[in-house]
């Protein structure tokens, strides 16, 4: 208990040398603050900035595979880029051969996509990005629905004219009523409205968002354009199955699967390329890792500056009570005593300058910044107090054991 009330009395001691010299207090922390808010911006902004371009790419798919002509990644260096062009597109046949064979997919889906314009009545959107896709479309990619259904199998097969619109197609097409129930026509084509996706927002960077976006039965997509090589190219896609080695088994019996569908030789190079969707997830993950670290190294020099600054003012303040010292010392306190007064004195300059730091990120984070919200999330409120305090710590704990290992007698002489 002795411990705990000292340790108490040693906090109050700063907290009122702090108080009574309340310019340089200011001074001193203003370091720390620049430095914890330059570190904790750069932070806030990265991972908000990552993680919208990271939901954009959701349409993508998680743990997916897709059949490709072009990976995403470079080939080898020795590849020639046109043999990328010879290489034959996805069909509708290899899409069924993989989904009666593959053991390791969740679901095999197939889709192609275009831009149309859809008209009802005298509205009409132009730029929607149109997909006909097959029914397990829905187990490979998420179809988030506010009104209406997905299609049934059934329709899908017999390729019937159904649409699933986006949230502003919707409004756009038919404002102030819902537009489930309703015709819309695509290419001259009529199709009923059977659902609409949620809305997702201003997309970012331009990309696919589902609020343009209109899915119909596949049949009834190559209805209205060519697929295959000389037309629009189909997309085939599998989903692995969820554990560690889900995506690596998965590729290596696509693979196996693909060589056998089309023919080719145990010498003969593929002619398809098998794409991850994380790869692009990664790669974005791999780009904000370096300006974080840039983030911490333009922070790094303004903490740096704070805490010589503290350290500079701590040593003045011993400096300053040398006399209060040696009184304490004579009266019986303990050197943990001494040395806990100016470590927390140190301690909570740089924490009310981290707090300032976090705070002023806060109020950051309610300017406009387009179509991305910055958000301060709670990592990095602690990761700002934790650089703090061990900030406090480095700086404080040299003056704080000159203070505590003083001889009594020599500092009551002290003028």
């Amino acid at each position: 208990m002795l411990f705990f009330q000292l340790t108490w009395e040693s906090f109050r001691f700063a907290i009122t040398a702090l108080k009574s010299n309340l310019t340089r207090t200011v001074l001193s922390l203003l370091g720390v603050t620049v430095g914890i808010f330059a570190i904790i911006a750069v932070f806030t902004l990265v991972d908000s900035l990552e993680g919208k371009i990271k939901s954009s790419f959701a349409f993508l798919g998680t743990n997916v595979m897709r059949v490709d002509r072009f990976p995403f990644a470079s080939g080898p260096q020795d590849y020639p880029w046109w043999k990328y062009f010879q290489r034959p597109p996805g069909t509708f046949a290899e899409y069924k051969f993989l989904e009666e064979r593959l053991k390791n997919a969740e679901a095999v889906t197939i889709s192609a996509s275009a831009t149309a314009t859809v008209q009802a009545g005298s509205n009409s959107y132009e730029g929607v990005a149109l997909s006909g896709i097959a029914y397990t479309y829905q187990n490979v990619y998420e179809v988030a629905l506010e009104e209406g259904r997905y299609f049934t199998e059934s329709e899908i097969n017999a390729s019937r004219n159904l649409a699933i619109v986006g949230k502003k197609i919707a409004n756009i097409l038919y404002p102030n009523q819902s537009a489930v129930g309703k015709e819309v026509k695509i290419r001259g084509m009529k199709f009923t409205v059977v659902g609409i996706f949620e809305e997702e927002g201003e997309g970012f960077l331009d990309l696919p968002s589902k609020d343009e976006a209109c899915l119909i039965p596949y049949g009834a997509f190559s209805k209205m354009y060519y697929t295959g090589r000389n037309g629009l190219e189909p997309t085939i896609a599998a989903k692995g199955m969820e554990s560690d080695i889900g995506l690596v088994a998965l590729e290596n019996e696509m693979t196996g699967l693909m060589r056998a569908k089309r023919g080719l030789k145990p010498t003969q190079e593929d002619n398809f390329s098998l794409n991850k969707t994380e790869f692009i997830q990664n790669a974005i993950g791999s780009i904000f890792d370096v300006i974080s670290v840039a983030g911490w190294v333009i922070g790094g020099f303004s903490i740096l500056v704070g805490g010589f600054g503290i350290a500079n003012i701590m040593f003045v303040s011993v400096r300053e009570r040398t006399n209060i010292i040696g009184i304490q010392k004579s009266l019986g306190a303990k050197n943990y005593f001494i040395l806990f007064q100016f470590l927390f004195e140190a301690m909570c300059l740089s924490l009310i300058g981290g707090i300032t730091g976090i705070i002023l990120v806060y109020l950051l984070s309610f300017m406009p910044l387009g179509s991305l919200d910055l958000i301060l999330s709670f990592t990095n409120i602690i990761l700002g107090l934790g650089v703090s305090s061990i900030i406090g710590i480095v700086a404080g704990i040299v003056p704080a054991t000159l203070a505590a290992r003083m001889d009594p007698v020599e500092a009551i002489r002290t003028t």
